[in-house]
């Protein structure tokens, strides 16, 4: 054999043990899905994906952001397979613009208050503390992030106890996060610890388990449960868009299943089901 020969033979190898590669690094599903998803599912829901990833073999790319914002976004044509909002309103006035179908509940969560450590806050005389001037309330934006159209919520139920609260309290209310114009939270840090640490609030009203995770980046923190009469639950819904990779529905079906059930109950959202 002449060393020309031999050249283009080991080319040749070459080449088919590229091909060989790139063909068994692709995922057995070769869609790759797009989920879009409520900031405050980010921890959890990553978790959810890694392990969808590593049993199905389909990638599958994020984007978090308040729920509201997402859902213009898609109005405006981004085109995300699976949609998981913080509420139901979003899904269902995607699915009423023949969007996508079905909108499914597939968690749920809870207001809570994140308070700073000074302050003599208790469940019994949260909303006292709430409406004193000398306090400084903060919320996320509603509208834009429904954790913010809970708050709201709350202030409904506020008005119920003590007349006056809701227009005192709504007018107070300084919104932090969840806006266009929300403050950039450094990279990394949480960003209701980012803004509790900053002084920004002494009170934020959040989900439970972004009040959660806000204690593990600033240790002393309070969290306080949020009496009954005040109470707010979060809905949290999932539509599949018209039209998406048949693994869309899959990834839908995963978060749904009790893998997906387990990994969202481990960040303290409720089940839809109790997982066997």
């Amino acid at each position: 054999m002449t060393e020309e020969f031999l050249l283009m033979i080991r080319k040749r190898v070459a080449t088919l043990v590229a091909s060989l590669s790139v063909m068994y690094s692709l995922p057995a599903h070769s869609d790759v899905l797009t989920l879009y998803a409520a900031g405050s599912l980010k921890a959890a829901m990553s978790d959810v994906v890694s392990a969808y990833e590593k049993e199905y073999k389909t990638v599958v790319n994020t984007k978090f952001g308040p729920s509201g914002l997402l859902r213009k976004a898609i109005e405006k044509g981004a085109q995300p397979d699976v949609f998981a909002s913080a509420n139901m309103a979003h899904p269902r006035k995607l699915a009423s613009q023949q969007w996508g179908s079905p909108v499914v509940m597939f968690a749920g969560n809870q207001l809570c208050a994140l308070a700073q450590p000074e302050l003599n806050l208790t469940s019994d005389n949260l909303l006292r503390t709430l409406l004193d001037d000398n306090v400084k309330v903060g919320t996320s934006t509603p509208k834009a992030d429904p954790s913010g159209d809970y708050a709201w919520r709350l202030f409904e139920k506020a008005e119920q106890i003590k007349s006056g609260s809701f227009e005192m309290l709504s007018f107070k209310a300084l919104q932090l996060t969840g806006g266009t114009d929300s403050a950039k939270v450094p990279k990394g840090l949480n960003q209701y610890g980012w803004v509790m640490s900053e002084k920004k609030a002494d009170v934020f009203l959040t989900y439970c388990t972004n009040a959660v995770l806000a204690k593990k980046q600033v240790k002393d923190l309070q969290i306080i449960s949020v009496p009954t009469e005040l109470s707010v639950g979060a809905d949290y819904g999932l539509i599949v868009r018209d039209g998406a990779p048949k693994h869309a529905s899959q990834l839908a079906m995963y978060i749904l299943s009790s893998a997906g059930q387990i990994i969202l109950q481990s960040y303290g959202f409720k089940a839809v089901a109790v997982p066997k």
